[in-house]
């Protein structure tokens, strides 16, 4: 027969039977715990590689977009580049980048900007084109004269109305002489991608004008 469990052996294995439970709750809970600090952990590193690659995707448009920038723009001042250089055709497309090239592109873009705005600003000839200019200015005259000459001629072999305005247009053709030579100077100006300041237009009309009194004064 069984025999009967004496009270404080029973009474010590409830006590040890409830710690072990107490224990068991405890770690159950500490467990539970520490899950939960993981998952919220995972949480938190999933939101911010997510945010990661937000900021990443964001960062790739814009520097997408400044590439797609800088290269419209560097083609547009190679455009310029190449309409200002007389052997612009032999200048092709424009070069890709340096592959050793750091920094912002912007500021050079500049840069090139500012360089071609002060190439585009057009300065005054040189005093070494003064004999040109004057040259412009005695062969306006020339031949402001010639035809002046040819339209008397016309008019000393007609007659009526043509011998009477013939000479009176001659007259004015050769007086127009002194202006006759500021259309090539001009196109020497634009050739040499300078204004035509007061300074040449003078020495030009000053010349056909010399020019047109000597030629008037020998053909009395």
């Amino acid at each position: 027969m069984n025999e009967p469990v004496a009270s404080e052996t029973y009474a010590a294995q409830l006590r040890r039977l409830a710690e072990l439970t107490a224990r068991v709750a405890a770690q159950r809970a500490e467990a539970h715990t520490w899950y939960a600090q993981q998952c919220a952990a995972a949480d938190r590193a999933v939101a911010e590689a997510a945010e990661q690659v937000r900021r990443a995707e964001a960062e790739a448009a814009e520097a997408r977009e400044l590439v797609e920038r800088v290269d419209a723009e560097a083609a547009h001042l190679w455009g310029e580049l190449r309409t200002r250089v007389r052997s612009g055709g032999r200048l092709g497309d424009p070069p890709g980048p340096a592959r050793d090239a750091t920094g912002d592109p912007v500021p050079r873009l500049h840069g090139v900007r500012e360089l071609l705005d002060r190439i585009r600003q057009r300065g005054e000839l040189p005093g070494s084109a003064n004999p040109l200019l004057v040259g412009c200015g005695v062969g306006g005259s020339i031949v402001a004269y010639a035809l002046g000459a040819g339209a008397r001629a016309l008019g000393t072999g007609s007659g009526g109305d043509l011998a009477v305005g013939m000479p009176v247009l001659a007259l004015v053709v050769t007086l127009l002489g002194p202006l006759v030579g500021l259309a090539p100077a001009r196109l020497l100006a634009d050739r040499r991608h300078a204004v035509l300041t007061p300074r040449p237009i003078t020495l030009v009309v000053a010349a056909a004008l010399v020019t047109t009194v000597l030629l008037l004064a020998l053909t009395r």
